[in-house]
């Protein structure tokens, strides 16, 4: 059972560094909304892979903000 505690208290400490993370990768973040917003707007057709320059730009961005995070949470 303390095994099971263990993992949820590293998916709770990864939760709770998800707002610090995504603060970190603002500009991306807002690239790919604007991305996403342009494809769904009137006339717009959202498909797969049509926004995945900004998602893998916002994906890098918030992989390298989490490795700065030291093990153990915020």
């Amino acid at each position: 059972m303390s095994a099971n505690r263990a993992v949820w208290g590293r998916v709770r400490s990864r939760l709770r560094a998800f707002p610090e993370h995504l603060a970190a990768c603002g500009p991306e973040a807002a690239a790919y909304g604007r991305c996403v917003q342009a494809s769904t707007a009137p006339g717009g057709r959202l498909s797969k892979d049509l926004c995945a320059r900004e998602f893998e730009a916002l994906r890098s961005c918030f992989a390298a903000a989490a490795k700065k995070t030291p093990k153990g949470g915020c």
